[in-house]
């Protein structure tokens, strides 16, 4: 399946594939951000069979190339081979550059609830715990709101019949 969004609050645009792999899936997807903090970013992100995170590898292209991989472990994660304790509470990982990771926790919490997440700042890959609320609306909507990093931050999701976010409020919808 593929799917295109484009950015609503700066140029950008982002093309994304998921396909079954055995044992899960495998996401693999190219990100041209044109905004205030130009970047190009790539990712796979293998998945289990509960669209869970096995594997993030991240590819930075701009401002400076860079390479990043995170792993989920029994006790944690590990970010380049090396355990991080102070990720060891995070659930799932939130990519800030994308809206793929919204679905990966609207499908963790199977409901609304609370969850820490692994937040990774695009352009700069830092890595910080942030808490979040995801909430059911009607008609596939959810309610995000931001805990954490972005504590205040609150937009409206769309999910589609796939799972996947359709749109997310003031910062990504799907097109053709």
């Amino acid at each position: 399946m593929i799917r295109k969004w484009r950015r609503l609050d700066e140029p950008g645009l982002e093309v994304f594939r998921i396909a079954p792999l055995a044992g899960g899936f495998r996401a693999v997807s190219t990100i041209v951000h044109a905004g205030a903090e130009p970047f190009g970013l790539a990712y796979a992100w293998l998945l289990d069979e509960n669209w869970r995170t096995r594997r993030l590898d991240l590819r930075l292209f701009n401002p400076t190339p860079r390479a990043l991989k995170i792993e989920r472990a029994p006790d944690g994660w590990l970010v380049d081979g090396r355990e991080e304790p102070g990720l060891a509470a995070c659930e799932e990982i939130d990519l800030s550059a994308t809206p793929f990771c919204n679905s990966l926790a609207i499908r963790h919490l199977d409901g609304p609830g609370e969850m820490t997440a692994l937040y990774v700042n695009a352009p700069s890959l830092q890595l910080t715990p942030s808490r979040q609320r995801y909430e059911t609306q009607d008609d596939g909507r959810w309610r995000y709101i931001d805990l954490g990093v972005a504590e205040g931050f609150e937009a409206d999701l769309t999910i589609d019949g796939d799972g996947l976010v359709a749109a997310y409020e003031g910062l990504f919808e799907t097109f053709e």
